[in-house]
C-alpha cells in the first residue's frame, strides 16, 4: 500500500480541518480528527499516514514588540528624579542659602554677594542689644576697599580664674589691630587673636598650644602687639586666665580699618526698625554692604548678632526639576534603544550560525517528520501512535496550532506559542495565555 500524503491546517478558529489526497496507485481513507467533547484531546483513528504541514510565515525580529520603553519603568525614573532634585532643593534652601547669624563689631563692612539664580530677597534682621543700628546698601558693582579709618577703645576688665573674655571684630583686608595692654599684678595671662569662631574654639579646647590660632602670646606687665590682616575675616581678640587668682587688665585697641566705598550705592536702610529687604534682581546680581558705625561715647559696646535670610527664587527650582526630568528621561530611552539594538544584534548573529546552532523545533518540517515517522509506526500498535500524536499536539503553538512552540513571554516566562504568534499578542498588547499577565517583550528559544 503506498504512502498517502495529507496536510492539516487551522481552516478556521473552531477547530482543525482534514484533507488528503490520493496516490496514482489507487484510492486511500482519509484520516480522521474529531474533538472530543469532555477533553481537548486530538484523537487520530487512522494510521501509517505522514502529514506535511506548512511553513510558518516568515517572523518579526523581537525589537518590533515595544519600541518605547515600559511605562512604569519611565515612572520610576521620574519618582527618582523628583526625590533626588527635592532634597537637592532642600540642601540648597535649607544649608547653603539658609538663615545664618553673623556677628559684628564697631566700623564694620561686610561685602555680601548672594548668588541670583537662587536667591530672590535678601534679608537682614537686627538684635536688639546693638545700641547703635547697622545700616545696609544695595550696589550694581563690587564697592572698592579704598576707605581707611582709624579708631581705638579702651577696656578695664577683670578675668576670674580658668575662664577669659572676648572682643569681635569684623576686619577686611588690609586692616590692622594693634593691643595695649597693662598688668599690675605679677601674673601672666594669655592673648590671642583668632580667626573665626572655628579658630577660638580651638584655642579654647587647649588654651596652652601655640598653634591654635592667628596670633598666641603670653602677657605680663605692660606691652603691646601687632596683628595685620590678610583676609576679610571675622577675628576674636581673647585674654585667657589660667592662675588660681583673679587678674585685673587694661586694654586698649587701636585699629585702622579697610572700608569699602559706599558713594554709588543706589539702596540704603537703617535697620532701627529692625529689618530690612533687599530685592537681588536676575541675572545681573547686585552687592550688598552691611555697615556697622565706631564706638560712640556713652553707647557702650556696639556689638551683636544680625541675621541674614535668603528668600528663594522658586523659579529657578521649578525650571531645574523640569529639565533634569527631561534630560534624565532622554538619556533612558537613548539607553534602551541602545540596549535593545544590542539584543538585536546578538539575536541575529546567533540566527546566522547555521547548523552550528539550531533554532529549538523552528523548523515544521522536522517536527512533523518526528510525527509521522511515529505515526508509520504506529501502525502495528494504535495505543502507541496515539500517545505520540498527544506528545506532538502537547509541543504545538496553543494559538496556531502550526507551528512549535519556539518563544517565552517576558515577565512571565511562559513558553506557550510560536514565535509569530506571541510576536502578534504582544503587539496587541495582550496577555499571556496562561497567566493573564500583561506581556511586555517576546524572545525566541535557541538550543545549541
Amino acid at each position: 500500500m503506498e504512502a498517502t500524503t495529507s496536510s492539516i491546517s487551522p481552516a478556521t478558529d473552531d477547530g482543525p480541518s482534514t484533507s488528503s489526497t490520493m496516490s496514482s496507485g489507487g484510492p486511500s481513507r482519509s484520516p480522521e480528527v474529531v474533538w472530543s467533547e469532555n477533553t481537548p484531546e486530538l484523537v487520530h483513528q487512522q494510521s501509517s499516514m505522514s502529514y506535511r504541514v506548512r511553513h510558518p510565515q516568515r517572523r518579526m525580529p523581537s525589537s518590533a514588540v515595544i519600541e518605547d520603553p515600559p511605562a512604569d519603568d519611565s515612572l520610576s525614573c521620574v519618582i527618582v528624579i523628583l526625590t533626588f532634585w527635592f532634597f537637592v532643593s532642600m540642601t540648597l534652601i535649607m544649608g547653603i542659602f539658609g538663615s545664618e547669624n553673623l556677628q559684628v563689631g564697631p566700623c564694620s563692612s561686610i561685602l555680601l554677594r548672594p548668588n541670583p539664580l537662587f536667591v530672590h530677597t535678601l534679608k537682614v534682621e537686627t538684635s536688639k542689644s546693638m545700641n547703635v543700628a547697622p545700616v545696609l546698601y544695595g550696589l550694581y558693582k563690587t564697592p572698592p576697599l579704598d576707605i581707611t579709618k582709624m579708631w581705638s577703645e579702651s577696656v578695664n576688665t577683670s578675668i576670674k580664674t580658668e575662664s577669659h573674655k572676648e572682643w569681635i571684630y569684623f576686619l577686611n583686608k588690609g586692616s590692622q589691630i594693634n593691643i595695649s595692654y597693662n598688668i599690675e599684678s605679677s601674673s601672666s595671662l594669655l592673648l590671642i587673636v583668632a580667626k573665626g569662631i572655628e579658630g577660638l574654639a580651638g584655642w579654647l579646647e587647649d588654651p596652652s598650644y601655640p598653634d591654635s590660632s592667628l596670633s598666641w602670646n603670653v602677657i605680663h606687665g605692660s606691652g603691646s602687639i601687632r596683628q595685620d590682616i590678610s583676609r576679610s575675616y571675622d577675628y576674636y581678640v581673647a585674654v585667657g586666665n589660667l592662675n588660681t587668682e583673679e587678674v585685673e587688665v587694661k586694654l586698649n585697641f587701636s585699629i585702622k580699618s579697610s572700608m569699602h566705598d559706599i558713594e554709588d550705592s543706589y539702596y540704603k536702610c537703617n535697620l532701627t526698625r529692625g529689618w530690612c529687604n533687599l530685592k537681588i534682581p536676575f541675572p545681573g546680581g547686585i552687592a550688598a554692604l552691611l555697615t556697622t558705625p565706631g564706638p560712640i561715647e556713652g553707647t557702650g559696646s556696639n556689638r551683636g548678632a544680625v541675621k541674614l535670610s535668603y528668600e528663594p527664587r522658586w523659579m529657578t527650582y521649578f525650571l531645574g526639576i523640569g529639565g533634569l526630568t527631561s534630560i534624565m528621561l532622554w538619556t533612558f530611552n537613548y539607553l534602551n534603544r541602545v540596549r535593545r539594538n544590542m539584543e538585536d544584534t546578538a539575536e541575529n548573529q546567533s540566527g546566522d550560525l547555521g547548523p552550528e546552532r539550531a533554532p529549538l523545533l523552528s523548523q515544521k518540517d522536522d517536527e512533523v517528520s518526528s510525527l509521522g515517522s511515529s505515526y508509520d509506526s504506529g501502525s502495528q500498535n494504535d495505543e502507541e501512535t496515539q500517545e505520540d500524536l498527544e506528545e506532538g499536539c502537547r509541543r504545538l503553538c496553543v494559538i496556531c496550532f502550526d507551528a512549535p512552540k519556539d518563544c517565552f513571554f517576558i515577565p512571565c516566562g511562559h513558553c506557550a506559542s510560536c514565535f509569530t504568534c506571541g510576536i502578534r499578542i504582544a503587539e496587541a498588547a495582550g496577555t499571556c495565555p496562561i497567566c493573564r499577565r500583561k506581556m511586555k517583550k517576546v524572545r525566541r528559544i535557541y538550543t545549541v
